[in-house]
């Protein structure tokens, strides 16, 4: 995948700001509604949200840290790695949405929550878009970082970005199923 780097941010901090949108939505829902859960194991509303807030305390300073010590210059394309390529994709919504096993760390299920977790994904949220806007002036392409799961797979911070993101998005449409 090929794209204007700045387009790619762009719409990346539009997915963000609708994130931010719907968790500051869900401040004015009950702390029942926001832990209901459809079935016994699926997730409810907040395990949804806490579940990405455990992955952005990994790549939100993941991130930052490759910026700040970035001495790279803005490009103008982003060309998506073959891995990044497959990670990012993978974790886009699709219609029937395919579940996918998480690591145990990351399950937030039957976590005792509330409207904490809103709070701090709209935080982590906000860092994120102020990330995007420092990225304008970093080339995505030669920037990597590490992924959660080793440290042994490195990804252009373009992919990075696209997966985290995607992989919120994933779960903000799974929350919305139980809203």
């Amino acid at each position: 995948m090929k794209i204007p780097s700045q387009q790619l941010l762009d719409d990346l901090k539009v997915i963000t700001e609708q994130n931010i949108q719907f968790a500051e939505n869900l401040l004015n829902q009950t702390d029942e509604k926001l832990n209901f859960r459809l079935s016994e194991k699926s997730w409810s509303i907040l395990e949804c949200i806490e579940h990405l807030n455990r992955y952005g305390k990994f790549y939100i300073p993941e991130i930052s840290k490759r910026i700040e010590n970035s001495n790279t210059k803005s490009t103008e394309i982003f060309s998506s790695g073959i891995l990044g390529n497959y990670f990012a994709n993978s974790m886009l919504p699709k219609e029937n949405l395919n579940t996918m096993k998480t690591f145990k760390s990351m399950n937030p299920i039957h976590s005792k929550l509330d409207k904490n977790v809103l709070n701090e994904f709209i935080a982590q949220q906000k860092q994120m878009i102020y990330l995007l806007n420092e990225a304008e002036n970093t080339d995505l392409n030669k920037v990597k970082t590490s992924i959660s799961i080793t440290n042994l797979i490195k990804l252009k911070i373009g992919d990075t970005f696209r997966f985290v993101i995607y992989h919120n998005l994933r779960h903000i449409e799974q929350a919305k199923r139980n809203h």
